[in-house]
């Protein structure tokens, strides 16, 4: 199906938690549309045309679903996040015994549309707010991008890129999501100028919160996502210098799908992974069948 289905090694990880198998640089097909980031409209961009009629859209919580309901979407499946079937497989990949310093998520673009903003004065707000060591964590085109680059680094920051996303048939970003759990395992605290998946992965894994500074703007930015102003009323708690942990966590689980983690023989239907086995709605639950022989 798409093409974003296999981002950041997420088709890679379902296949691995379903006990499928076809080397590095095969993974199965997905029948249908997945989730590939955080997202607060209804799991997929306001332009979806291209998520074909008639095919699932797997989200990672029920309210995407729900508003994906009032905006004329069907077919939605909520199976959680990558990341929840990630840390399921990986309870412990990264733990170190002492975890310090901040990893910086600075907003970043696209290869469509880029990121405008002052990286100087970012920097500056980051030096007065973080106390111990800084990691600068850059998508993988503004660390291509040295006017980028050089402001973090002459800041004495580590910067660093989790790599590119990948494709299905490139194993560019197979490990992308390995990368960033190892990274945010080592780290006291995570941070961004923008509410982002990165925020909610770190916060899962105990990560210390915080969400403030210059937010930036994305070219041609759609308005349904109701901007900034939208995400300070209905996320006050996780925005500033200092968020409490619990309620970070608790919100961190919701967004992210932890209670929605299927079982591998039922993902596999809903991928059209089991070709033996189909899936059907019966009162809100999902049922997999073993189809019969005519």
């Amino acid at each position: 199906m798409d093409e974003s289905n296999h981002w950041y090694g997420h088709s890679r990880i379902f296949a691995k938690y379903c006990g499928i198998s076809r080397g590095q640089h095969h993974v199965p097909r997905i029948r249908g549309f997945v989730q590939h980031g955080w997202n607060y409209l209804h799991g997929f961009p306001p332009n979806d045309r291209w998520c074909t009629p008639g095919y699932p859209r797997f989200v990672w919580s029920q309210a995407l679903a729900r508003r994906g309901w009032s905006m004329g979407r069907r077919g939605h499946y909520v199976i959680g996040s990558p990341w929840a079937y990630l840390l399921t497989m990986e309870p412990d990949l990264g733990r170190t015994p002492v975890r310090e310093g901040t990893i910086w998520y600075p907003f970043h673009g696209w290869e469509k549309h880029a990121v405008h903003g002052d990286h100087a004065r970012l920097v500056d707000e980051i030096r007065s707010v973080e106390t111990g060591p800084v990691t600068v964590c850059l998508y993988w085109l503004e660390y291509r991008n040295p006017e980028i680059r050089k402001w973090y680094e002459k800041a004495g920051f580590r910067v660093i890129c989790h790599g590119e996303r990948g494709s299905r048939l490139e194993a560019k970003g197979r490990d992308f999501l390995r990368r960033q759990l190892t990274e945010l395992r080592r780290h006291r605290r995570v941070a961004s100028n923008r509410l982002t998946s990165a925020i909610f992965y770190g916060a899962s894994v105990g990560c210390e919160v915080a969400v403030y500074g210059d937010p930036m703007t994305l070219a041609e930015e759609r308005p349904e996502y109701g901007g900034t102003s939208r995400r300070l009323r209905q996320w006050p708690e996780l925005h500033g210098f200092s968020v409490d942990a619990r309620i970070a966590r608790d919100i961190a689980d919701h967004e992210l799908g932890f209670a929605h983690i299927t079982g591998p023989e039922e993902l596999r239907a809903l991928f059209g992974w089991d070709t033996g086995r189909r899936v059907t709605h019966h009162r809100g639950l999902l049922v997999v069948e073993r189809e019969r022989c005519a």
